[in-house]
């Protein structure tokens, strides 16, 4: 019997997320569907009673429900509660299980992809949102220095660091224990997280003096947002004018499609090292393929569908 999976957010036009799955899933020969099921919020009550039924193994989640969707899960892995977002879904006999697979591709793909190692660095995150969540824990549980974060809405942001200060008191040592978190700390030891400071961490807005200084003196400048995302109002803008790209700097966009956004462009006009937003995509849909299915990720065949795809 033919069973289901799908890719919950809105809009999806500009997703490849049904390529890349539905490659790996004919390569390892399973019987398995994956498709866009565009859904705006108001209607993720109706979906998520799609996601309980037998014929359905689960989904992928992605903007605007990252944060939302979790207060409707039944159950949150460890690693989704600590950081309060949720991109993936299974389905345990009905019961919908949330879970972060966002971190581990962030800094898989900023390890292995980028030649970046977290620790010690200074990192301006730009978006408070589902993703920038996900990236700013997995940073701060690498080692980073310091997180600078800004968002349109202030207050987000400020949220966010709220947030992330106080888990990061609470449970300083090793992260807690869930299925990402071997694969989202990069192979760090317990001994290793139990010396780690924990980085200072702030909200800027955009205008504040400062927040001109935190980007010139950063080693990482990461967009969390889809600002420049094909098919969007906003596609071929940028979150940042180009004379403020710190050349010295890796600048880490999350879009993926297109696969240089116009930031991207302008990072690279700097002189900047850049790095775009597939393999963050590819990494993350591979744990959330191994998560749905209990087998090693084809991740080869997903890289090479979601480029296909593009």
């Amino acid at each position: 019997m033919t069973r289901y999976v799908g890719l919950i957010g809105y809009p999806l036009g500009h997703s490849v997320s049904p390529a890349m799955q539905q490659a790996a899933f004919d390569y390892c020969n399973l019987d398995l569907h994956y498709e866009a099921w565009e859904t705006e919020t108001t209607d993720l009550p109706e979906i998520l009673e799609r996601v309980r039924q037998t014929s359905t193994l689960g989904a992928n989640v992605t903007v605007p429900h990252k944060e939302v969707i979790g207060s409707m899960m039944d159950e949150l892995d460890d690693l989704a509660l600590e950081i309060g977002a949720v991109n993936t879904i299974v389905n345990r006999g009905g019961q919908l299980v949330g879970y972060n697979t966002d971190a581990g591709g962030f800094l898989r793909a900023l390890r292995q992809e980028g030649d970046f190692s977290p620790a010690g660095k200074r990192v301006v995150l730009l978006g408070a949102g589902g993703v920038a969540r996900a990236a700013s824990f997995a940073l701060a549980r690498a080692g980073v220095k310091s997180l600078v974060m800004t968002d349109i809405i202030t207050e987000s942001a400020q949220d966010l660091v709220s947030d992330l200060e106080r888990i990061l008191v609470q449970t300083q040592g090793p992260p807690p224990r869930s299925y990402a978190d071997a694969k989202y700390v990069g192979g760090i030891s317990s001994l290793e997280f139990e010396s780690l400071p924990i980085p200072e961490t702030i909200a800027l807005s955009s205008d504040d003096p400062q927040f001109g200084e935190a980007i010139s003196g950063c080693d990482l400048l990461v967009n969390c947002t889809p600002v420049g995302m094909k098919h969007s109002a906003t596609e071929g803008q940028s979150t940042l004018e180009a004379a403020l790209i710190p050349k010295e700097a890796l600048v880490y966009d999350v879009v993926y499609n297109p696969l240089e956004t116009q930031l991207l462009s302008d990072a690279k006009k700097a002189g900047a090292r850049t790095l775009g937003g597939l393999a963050m995509l590819v990494y993350q849909g591979a744990l959330a393929f191994e998560l749905w299915t209990g087998r090693e990720a084809p991740v080869d065949i997903m890289f090479e569908a979601a480029k296909g795809a593009l």
